[in-house]
């Protein structure tokens, strides 16, 4: 009987708790995109597109225009900071990309502002300037969409995006 009732209380306990989870829920979203909205990238200098039909990896950054307006926007010892993080990253991502997928082409992608990876089904074309990220990288095996991946988690996104 003391087992029931200990049951029976701990499933409303969750009910309940999880109910006060969902009007968390509907009210994130609001925030994420207002404050998403106030804080945008500046838009590229160049309109060019660069063209990928091999797999690839592709690392992109901000023009020298948006990079100026990017730095301007943040203290100096913030932005020393991000490009300190950023290099390391990229170094890493290169000695990963070059140890685990030899085969694969590293681009470059600086003065560019869309990406058009060319499949056989279908074409993708990606726009950076809607990507708030101005810096990052995408892999590209020539028959699946490009993926962003995350520089930190380099390995285990190599590997969950070739082993398919």
């Amino acid at each position: 009987m003391r087992f029931r009732l200990f049951c029976y209380s701990i499933s409303i306990i969750c009910c309940l708790s999880c109910s006060d989870l969902n009007r968390q829920k509907k009210f994130l979203p609001d925030n994420i995109e207002h404050s998403a909205n106030m804080k945008k990238k500046p838009a590229a200098g160049f309109s060019d597109t660069l063209k990928i039909d091999f797999p690839a990896a592709v690392f992109y950054s901000p023009d020298s225009v948006q990079l100026k307006k990017i730095m301007s926007a943040a203290d100096t010892k913030t932005t020393e900071a991000v490009m300190h993080e950023y290099y390391n990253l990229v170094r890493n991502a290169r000695l990963v990309i070059k140890r685990d997928q030899p085969k694969l082409t590293v681009i470059d992608a600086k003065n560019v502002r869309y990406l058009f990876f060319i499949k056989a089904a279908k074409n993708d074309c990606i726009d950076l300037d809607i990507k708030n990220d101005p810096f990052g990288l995408l892999i590209f095996d020539g028959i699946k969409q490009p993926v962003l991946v995350d520089m930190a988690n380099i390995e285990t996104d190599l590997g969950f995006y070739f082993a398919k």
